[in-house]
């Protein structure tokens, strides 16, 4: 959480949700914009899937965020001596060169998706139709951020979460690097004032639209 809030990824306010929600706080990995950060992003990616045991052969990135972060993290993943194949797809396809819509290795055996939140799953759901149509196996999510937080159906709360409904209703595994509940420990320690101050409307927050876990 320290290194979200140092790279200005992590910022507190007031941020309108895709669900139309007010958040207490905003979570842009696209801010992780140079090599040292995206290094680091990468190093915990890695290290929380090794950590995870979940067994996967390749990484697959849906576009646009989760191309960079599948690429940082396989070279990350190869440095620590689990070399992996990873790809990626295109919003268009091409009709030349080696045409279609995924670039990289070749989609085969248990892939896993990588992507920085989970908002509504329908990036999960489009990168399993895309992984499944090449004849591979989606095995599992990992994510920086699981925001622990209901998810929004035609405007209205349901009674479990995005992540819930991937593991659940996908019957996917999801790995996150970090949880709301993680970020509430870290407001709770902070002797820095300014953050601890945080603390009461993130609360409120979890209080409102967060789920059983």
């Amino acid at each position: 959480m320290a290194f979200a809030v140092d790279a200005g990824v992590l910022r507190f306010g007031e941020f309108k949700t895709k669900a139309g929600r007010l958040s207490p706080y905003f979570f842009n990995a696209g801010l992780f914009d140079d090599g040292a950060r995206l290094g680091r992003l990468a190093e915990f990616y890695a290290r929380r899937l090794i950590d995870s045991g979940l067994e996967f052969d390749m990484l697959f990135g849906p576009a646009y965020k989760g191309i960079t972060l599948a690429a940082a993290v396989a070279i990350e993943l190869a440095r620590l001596g689990r070399n992996v194949p990873y790809a990626y797809n295109r919003k268009e396809a091409k009709d030349h060169g080696e045409g279609g819509t995924l670039v990289g290795a070749p989609v085969k055996g248990r892939v896993l998706i990588i992507d920085d939140v989970i908002s509504a799953g329908t990036s999960v759901r489009e990168s399993i139709a895309m992984i499944r149509a090449a004849g591979a196996t989606p095995c599992g999510v990992t994510i920086a951020l699981d925001r622990q937080e209901k998810a929004s159906e035609n405007g209205v709360d349901a009674p479990h979460s995005a992540v819930q409904f991937v593991e659940r209703d996908l019957g996917l595994s999801v790995v996150a690097i970090a949880t709301l509940a993680d970020l509430l420990a870290y407001l709770r320690a902070q002797q820095d004032a300014r953050l601890a101050g945080n603390l009461p409307a993130v609360q409120a927050y979890r209080d409102r639209y967060g789920v059983q876990m």
